[in-house]
């Protein structure tokens, strides 16, 4: 999830990154698109205040956020949570993979991904902070 202001540029930055895929991110797109079907439609690259996250489903105010190996710095992980607290605060859980999790265990990722947007939202009535699950 990237840091942005403006939404013309946000805009544009959001389509930049969606032509501009990683591996994780590409494999990942063709078996979210198809969650469709069973009611749960997946946006990538989709703006939720300054920040545009990886994947979205409003429907089960889910985010799955895929992190490479800048995301085990000591920056990226502050700013990282600073992210998720924003999102939790939103009402959005947020779950997190490596990108070579979904390169060499994608069934795994995605029958995590299913689980979590087929359960009950924690704080669906409250609008909470909800603690994202591990990766």
């Amino acid at each position: 999830m990237r840091s942005i202001s403006g939404g013309g540029m946000a805009d544009e930055l959001a389509r930049k990154l969606r032509a501009n895929a990683t591996d994780a991110e590409r494999i990942l797109w063709t078996v979210l698109r198809d969650f469709k079907r069973g009611g749960l439609h997946f946006r990538r690259q989709s703006r939720i205040g300054s920040y545009i996250v990886d994947f979205e489903c409003r429907k089960a105010r889910l985010i799955v956020e895929l992190d490479g190996s800048q995301h085990g710095e000591a920056d990226s992980i502050a700013y990282d949570e600073e992210r998720t607290a924003f999102l939790n605060r939103r009402g959005y859980r947020v779950i997190r993979f490596w990108n070579h999790e979904v390169i060499k265990e994608r069934t795994r990722v995605v029958d995590a991904i299913a689980h979590v947007a087929h359960s009950p939202h924690p704080n669906r009535a409250t609008r909470g902070s909800t603690s994202p699950p591990g990766r």
